[in-house]
C-alpha cells in the first residue's frame, strides 16, 4: 500500500480520478485563473480530498491543448495546486457517438483515436496525462492503447458499446480500467448481451463506480461491486462544478445545469440527471451504507487503490 512521505503511515486521504469541476468552478472553461482554481482546490481539501485527476471531457484537440497548457501554468506557479492536481484524465473525444452512449459529450466531436493527437495533448500537459477513457470499437483503438500504455498512461473503457472481441483485443493491447462502470450506457438494453455485463465479466479490468446512489442505486451498486474481485474495485465522484456547493445553477462545458435540494444535477426544466455533485467524503459514507464495508475498506478503495490503479 502507498505510504505518506511525512509519516510512513498508509495513505488514506482521498484520491478522485475523475473531477470535472468543484466548488462552483467548471474545469471545462478556457479562462480559469489562479484565484478560481484555488477556490476549487480549497473546496476539495475541505472534503478530505488531497489528490485528483483534473478531468477534461470531449472537445476539439486544439481546445483541449489550450486548457491543459493553462492549468500547467497554474500548477507551475503554485505548489498547493500542483499537489492537488497530480495529472489529467482525458474523457473523450475517442468514444461512442451513438445515442445513449455519448451522454453529456458532444457526439459530433467523437472520432477515432489518433497517436499524433495524443502526442500534442501530452506535450501541452507536460507529460502529466495519466488516464484516457475511450471506446475500443473506434478504429485504431488497439494501436492507440498500446502506444499510450507504453508511455505510462492508463487506458479505460467508457461510453462504449464494444463487443466481446473488441474488449478482449483492447485488454491484450493494455486496457486495464472501466470508467464509471454502469453509466454512459443506454437505459434500455438486452438483459444479457450488453456493455455492462461484458465489462463486469472481465476480472482483468478495474471497475470504477460512482457511489452517489443516483447514477447507480445502492442495491444495484452492491450487486455490481460483488461481480468484481475486491482488489479491482475503486470509486470516483465524476463530479462537476456543483460539488461542494448547495442548490443552484452551475455550468459544465457549454451546458447550464440546476442542482436541487436533493443534490441531483439536472438539465433546467428536465427530470433526468445530468452530472454528479458528489464529494468523496460523502462517497465514503455511501459506500459503507450501501455495501456494508468498514470505513477503512471504503477509504482504501478511494485512496491507495486508486493510486495503485494509475501506477502512481
Amino acid at each position: 500500500m502507498e505510504t505518506s512521505d511525512q509519516t510512513n503511515a498508509p495513505y488514506t486521504k482521498l484520491f478522485d480520478l475523475q473531477v470535472n469541476g468543484f466548488n462552483g468552478v467548471d474545469f471545462q472553461q478556457t479562462d480559469i485563473d489562479h484565484a478560481t482554481l484555488t477556490r476549487a482546490v480549497d473546496g476539495l481539501l475541505a472534503h478530505d480530498t488531497d489528490r485528483i485527476l483534473f478531468t477534461l471531457i470531449t472537445d476539439r484537440i486544439d481546445s483541449l491543448c489550450s486548457k491543459l497548457a493553462n492549468i500547467e501554468k497554474l500548477r507551475a506557479a503554485d505548489p498547493k495546486i500542483s499537489r492537488m492536481i497530480v495529472g489529467y484524465h482525458i474523457e473523450g473525444p475517442y468514444m461512442s457517438p451513438l445515442p445513449g452512449f455519448h451522454g453529456a459529450h458532444d457526439p459530433e466531436l467523437m472520432k477515432a483515436p489518433d497517436i499524433g493527437e495524443f502526442k500534442l495533448l501530452q506535450e501541452a500537459a507536460n507529460g502529466n496525462i495519466r488516464l484516457i477513457t475511450l471506446a475500443p470499437e473506434q478504429p485504431n483503438s488497439s494501436e492507440f492503447i498500446s502506444h499510450i500504455t507504453a508511455n505510462k498512461v492508463v487506458a479505460a473503457i467508457g461510453h462504449s458499446d464494444a463487443d466481446d472481441a473488441q474488449i478482449d483485443e483492447a485488454i491484450k493491447a493494455g486496457l486495464t480500467m472501466c470508467t464509471h462502470l454502469g453509466n454512459g450506457i443506454p437505459v434500455n438494453m438486452h438483459r444479457h448481451d450488453n456493455p455492462m455485463q461484458r465489462q463486469l465479466s472481465r476480472d482483468e479490468l478495474i471497475g470504477s463506480f460512482i457511489p452517489d446512489g443516483i447514477h447507480i442505486l445502492g442495491p444495484v451498486l452492491k450487486s455490481l461491486v460483488r461481480a468484481k474481485p475486491r482488489d479491482k474495485v475503486i470509486f470516483t465522484t465524476d463530479c462537476m462544478s456543483a460539488a461542494g456547493g448547495g442548490p443552484g445553477r452551475f455550468r459544465i462545458g457549454r451546458f447550464d445545469v440546476d442542482v436541487g435540494e436533493d443534490g441531483v444535477v439536472r438539465e433546467p426544466g428536465k427530470p433526468n440527471f445530468a452530472g454528479s455533485s458528489l464529494t468523496m467524503d460523502k462517497g465514503i459514507e455511501n459506500i459503507c451504507k450501501f455495501l456494508g464495508w468498514t470505513e477503512a475498506e471504503a477509504r482504501e478503495a478511494c485512496s491507495s487503490r486508486v493510486a495503485e490503479s494509475l501506477g502512481m
